[in-house]
């Protein structure tokens, strides 16, 4: 007590904190705003490096100076310092989340150089992604890309698969999906089976020319067969009786290539067929079907690079098809962008 000031004077002790434990550590959001304001030393820019208000970093830098029990900062005339507290934590956690940020960093790497494993419809994946898979071990290098063809509908939660194409309406609920093109069916054969057959002439000639049709689990419910594009055609069903039938996409393209007849052939399976000359399209406008492909995956793994990559090099594809298509039967428009959430492939 100082008895010529006529007061008392009481000396304040500030309360010990107890010894730190992974358990008594300060919330992470709040250690995370006060190096974000450190470094700036300014809440605006904070909250925009962290993707929140100034109001939240606000509410974290309280938070954390009341678990500690000391200010961290000066506020002088809209104006931020840190105080002797803030200089001494600075340094410990600024090291502390750079070490997180490489741990973090270092995982995305080696699974970035984890193989792509994605599940595709057979003739999908033989007469679409085998053609163009070229390009994309370009755009992967270093990967090792698995392919499985199958009929059955891949458990991307369960199985290990990073993603699927898959062929449909694009109903595919809790999982992350992307339009990428849709299909039509056109005449298709081979060159020497369309001079054979006088196709020149059109779709009169029909009438004693062998058919291909496509039955199997492949074939959408939706899209014309022999019967129904003869009706729109103005000729007889009746010419669609007889021919072979085969089970996929992909065989009926092969056997239209071999000469074995005129098949009503999914476009986009059949275009590097087309490209290279081994089938032609002797009359006949595409006519569009329901179903589209599908890019589809779980929601943690469309943040893997790996299929992000993957991802926009289809997307790629598809506005490249879209800019090529002239035949005016498949719309992409703004589709081709749209990625939601919806279901199991």
């Amino acid at each position: 007590m100082c008895c010529n000031m006529g007061m008392n004077i009481v000396t304040r002790t500030r309360p010990r904190l107890p010894q730190p434990t992974l358990a008594r550590l300060p919330p992470l959001g709040a250690l995370r705003a006060f190096v974000s304001v450190a470094r700036h030393l300014s809440f605006s820019r904070a909250a925009g490096e962290l993707h929140v208000t100034s109001a939240a970093i606000g509410q974290q830098i309280r938070l954390l100076e009341d678990h500690l029990g000391q200010p961290l900062f000066y506020r002088n005339r809209g104006e931020l310092e840190l105080t002797p507290t803030g200089r001494a934590l600075m340094p410990g956690l600024t090291d502390a989340f750079e070490a997180v940020v490489q741990a973090i960093a270092q995982l995305s790497s080696a699974d970035d150089l984890a193989p792509l494993r994605i599940s595709v419809a057979p003739s999908f994946g033989a007469k679409w992604l085998m053609p163009r898979l070229g390009a994309l071990r370009e755009l992967l290098p270093g990967h090792e890309i698995l392919v499985e063809a199958s009929t059955e509908l891949a458990d991307l939660e369960a199985d290990d698969f990073d993603c699927a194409i898959r062929y449909g309406l694009g109903a595919y609920p809790g999982l992350v999906s992307d339009r990428l093109f849709a299909e039509a069916v056109v005449p298709i054969c081979s060159p020497a089976f369309a001079e054979k057959h006088r196709l020149d002439l059109g779709a009169e000639a029909l009438g004693t020319v062998p058919l291909l049709h496509e039955n199997g689990p492949e074939r959408d419910p939706g899209c014309p067969d022999w019967r129904a594009w003869l009706r729109a055609a103005g000729l007889s069903p009746s010419v669609a009786e007889g021919g072979l039938r085969l089970s996929q996409s992909s065989l009926v393209i092969d056997a239209a290539a071999a000469g074995q007849g005129l098949a009503l052939g999914k476009l986009r399976l059949a275009q590097a067929d087309l490209d290279a000359g081994r089938l032609v399209s002797p009359f006949g406008t595409p006519q569009a079907v329901e179903f589209s492909y599908f890019l589809v995956t779980t929601p943690l793994k469309a943040r893997q690079p790996k299929v992000e990559r993957l991802r926009q090099w289809l997307l790629g594809r598809a506005a490249s098809l879209q800019s090529n298509d002239n035949s005016g039967a498949i719309s992409y428009g703004a589709e081709a962008e749209h990625r939601h959430s919806t279901g199991s492939p």
